[in-house]
């Protein structure tokens, strides 16, 4: 696509960047065809396509506007279009830049703003945990809405306490640790079956995802760079193997470090490094399949019954990684198996979007829902703590993450 940036982006990091990604772009439209959005509002400038032409826009002189800034608002960033698009645009680092350059000229409503702003500081904050206490306890009482955002009180269980000689570091996250404890200790307890011990690494706090998708891209930069301060001594000295994540939208994010930190002088090596070491948890299935299956109770498999798993986007648009939980759990001797309809589409968590655009989000949720319960399942799995909450606000069938599933069933 042809691109002629006017002289305020001209040269800048933005505007070189965001020129380079629309180059790639041939519009052709086959993006627009799993677009979630554009699925459900049959808008051209609510699809990937259209998006990409007001981003043009804006870098070539254009005005934004509150409607430009209302559309790409409504992306939930699933990055389907990338693994639909046959050119490789990188349409999740475009829309970054775009909403960031919009941000800047289009002023948000006082209401708008404060919510925004409380989503930033508030979910990564250390007082998120205390606050999310108090609303479980206080559960019965609050309105359906909060009730869909505040999950059931979880036991996290028993955290393992042999030792062993490899490690792999693993970050805990800012709101799995009192939403799902569990997910992190199921993580333990499975590369302990495994002769792996788990490191989590107390100063290591938010993968910055949550800031950096609301448009401070400083306060999102400046925890990716705490968080390899905090990684970086047992990396540099390679006592772990690898740093593990058990959230896909994490995963995705820290993945990205290296880009995101690629003209930072003092952090772009360690960056690129922490990127390289970074592994979805199911990426180390297959090296961990022969002592797992040994590890495992066939008939603890057997009686979790038929698990509906519903793969993430970050996961499977993000980190571009499709099949392989169901594939080594089934190897495993669990049923497991995605939806026939629809599986690449969003559920509609995206973050902080099922709080930003909840309409959009529920009707995507209930659609997926009602695919998986075509299934008929005992259970429905996922590998992401914002769809597992946003699903089961919507559903009685258990969501789980599929490392508890497969933790349940260990000797």
């Amino acid at each position: 696509m042809q691109t002629t940036l006017s002289p305020e982006y001209a040269g800048t990091q933005d505007g070189l960047a965001a020129e380079k990604i629309l180059r790639s772009c041939v519009h052709c439209g086959f993006c627009t065809a799993t677009c979630p959005t554009y699925q459900l509002l049959g808008d051209e400038l609510d699809g990937p396509r259209g998006r990409i032409y007001l981003i043009k826009q804006v870098l070539e002189g254009a005005e934004p506007t509150r409607k430009t800034q209302l559309h790409l608002d409504r992306c939930l960033t699933c990055r389907n279009c990338e693994s639909t698009c046959p050119s490789g645009v990188e349409y999740g680092h475009l829309v970054d830049i775009g909403r960031k350059l919009v941000d800047e000229k289009v002023p948000r409503p006082t209401a708008e703003k404060t919510v925004r702003w409380a989503l930033k500081e508030g979910l990564p904050s250390p007082l998120f945990g205390p606050a999310m206490q108090l609303g479980q306890a206080l559960r019965p009482l609050l309105p359906q809405a909060l009730q869909a955002k505040v999950p059931a009180k979880q036991d996290a269980g028993q955290w393992p306490m042999r030792t062993h000689a490899r490690k792999m570091l693993m970050l805990a996250g800012c709101v799995q640790p009192s939403m799902g404890p569990n997910i992190n200790t199921a993580t333990a307890r499975v590369l302990d079956a495994c002769g792996i011990r788990t490191v989590v690494a107390p100063q290591a706090g938010c993968c910055g995802a949550v800031k950096f998708h609301l448009n401070d891209h400083d306060g999102g930069k400046a925890q990716m760079r705490a968080n390899i301060d905090a990684w970086w001594p047992l990396v540099e000295g390679a006592a772990v193997e690898a740093i593990v994540m058990n959230a896909s939208g994490c995963g995705v994010m820290v993945k990205d470090y290296g880009h995101a930190l690629q003209d930072d002088p003092h952090y772009a090596a360690k960056a690129a490094r922490i990127s390289a070491l970074t592994r979805d948890l199911s990426e180390l299935l297959p090296a961990l399949l022969p002592t797992l299956q040994a590890a495992i109770r066939p008939e603890a498999a057997q009686a979790a019954g038929l698990q509906a798993f519903h793969p993430p986007c970050t996961l499977q648009h993000g980190q571009k990684l499709k099949g392989g939980v169901e594939t080594h759990m089934a190897a495993l001797g669990f049923a497991i198996r995605v939806a026939s309809c629809e599986a690449h589409l969003c559920c509609g968590s995206a973050g902080t979007y099922s709080v930003l655009q909840p309409d959009m989000a529920y009707q995507l949720r209930d659609r997926k829902l009602g695919h998986l319960a075509d299934m008929k399942p005992q259970g429905i799995c996922s590998a992401n703590i914002g769809c597992i909450t946003h699903l089961q606000s919507g559903t009685d069938t258990p969501v789980r993450h599929w490392v508890e599933v497969l933790d349940a069933a260990l000797n």
